[in-house]
């Protein structure tokens, strides 16, 4: 490989969340206990990657911050060259413009405007089940009630959505507005187009304006494809409001920034009258230099190298579970770096806890997330994006010491 997906990366001190919080007390989240002696933490739980990114971005950050000059600037049409050229090559997308492009703080953010200039405190909003905790919060926390529909896994253990469900909940509570996420998270599902043509159809049907969450668009493991929401049909581009960011696929959280996608121009000048009210939702210079430098040729290279390192992760685990871990219940992803385990039967064969199933997950190492936040309170949530022999090595210790 061109890249090095092999080499753990050294984030102590660094200012990482996933590392440094493991055995501290944060505000924000149950981070994991650290572990006991005698075993290195491996981190699994927070959804940013152990990999260090493609060179093309630090150098594209060191090339503007060696101008001593930081003052108050414009996107420039090479940061909008970027994302149209980003999203023809990987997904095909034709007549997409500069005034199709918003800049957002976050993912987050953007949800939060959207819900703020399309619905009002005491609503419902639709959203499947098991959840992304970020979407329940920011909404919720702003007065919106989620109404919650369950994905369900058919014959083949696939998730699928329950459309006659996700149609009824829409017409009892008399909602206009909900979220969707694709690919999915937690569950790794990249939706395939009829399932979203079928969706979208729900959605018309209600008159729902839609937010689609496709931050996961560019991590899709082998075999699978990624369909934007927009692309399905006329309608379906008109009612969505599709948010994009470098920061998954290249690990760019902490710097901030992401970009709406909307073509319709009263749901764009909504979005962006409401994402201004805050003064607050303002492109970092140093972040628009970082999307250019993402969002290259060499971007492009890392990106599918990064897939193919993630896909041979998440693979290796899943078939590992399967095999090792009886009554402990896993889809297999098809995009993300995310795994779902669902371990109902497991405890109540073994007569254990979920949370004592957890801490002893971290009492070797193996520092995973509680899956409760995300609906479901017999799940655990798993990151694969670190270096192979860290999968393995985690693997073991879960044979060894955990679901024995």
């Amino acid at each position: 490989m061109r890249f090095d997906f092999d080499t753990m990366m050294e984030r102590h001190g660094m200012d990482s969340i996933a590392v440094d919080a493991i055995g501290a007390e944060v505000s924000f989240a149950k981070a994991p206990d650290a572990p006991k002696e005698g075993f290195d933490a491996i981190p699994m739980w927070v959804a940013d990657m152990n990999f260090p990114t493609v060179p093309a971005i630090p150098e594209a950050i060191i090339r503007r911050a060696g101008h001593p000059a930081y003052g108050y600037f414009m996107p420039t049409d090479e940061y909008f060259d970027s994302i149209i050229r980003w999203h023809s090559i990987r997904n095909g997308v034709k007549g997409l413009r500069p005034e199709h492009i918003g800049y957002e703080n976050g993912v987050l953010g953007c949800v939060a405007s959207a819900m703020q200039a399309f619905t009002s405190p005491g609503e419902k909003f639709l959203m499947h089940s098991p959840t992304y905790i970020g979407f329940t919060h920011v909404l919720e926390d702003n007065g919106r009630t989620a109404e919650l529909s369950p994905l369900v896994k058919d014959e083949d253990g696939i998730w699928r959505m329950d459309l006659e469900d996700m149609d009824r909940r829409l017409k009892e509570n008399h909602i206009h507005f909900a979220v969707f996420c694709s690919p999915h998270n937690p569950c790794g599902r990249v939706w395939e187009r009829w399932e979203i043509e079928k969706a979208m159809e729900v959605f018309k049907a209600n008159d729902v304006v839609v937010v689609s969450d496709e931050i996961w668009s560019d991590i899709i493991l082998e075999g699978h494809k990624h369909t934007p929401t927009q692309s399905v049909s006329e309608d379906a581009k008109m009612r969505t409001i599709a948010i994009y960011a470098p920061s998954k696929t290249f690990n760019l959280a902490g710097l901030i920034g992401s970009y709406h996608i909307i073509y319709d121009p009263y749901l764009r000048d909504r979005v962006v009258r409401q994402s201004a009210c805050c003064h607050y939702n303002d492109m970092n210079v140093l972040s628009m230099h970082a999307l250019i430098g993402a969002y290259t040729d060499d971007g492009h290279a890392w990106a599918d190298e990064l897939c193919r390192t993630l896909s041979r992760n998440v693979y290796y685990a899943y078939d590992f579970v399967k095999q090792n871990f009886p009554g402990v219940d896993a889809a297999k992803p098809e995009g993300t770096y995310m795994m779902f385990l669902h371990c109902e039967d497991y405890c109540k064969k073994t007569g254990r806890t979920i949370d004592e199933v957890i801490k002893a997950g971290w009492d070797v190492g193996v520092a995973w997330q509680q899956g409760a936040p995300f609906h479901d309170p017999w799940a655990i949530r798993m990151n694969f994006a670190v270096p192979y022999a860290y999968v393995v090595k985690a693997m073991d210790r879960l044979k060894k010491y955990v679901f024995i």
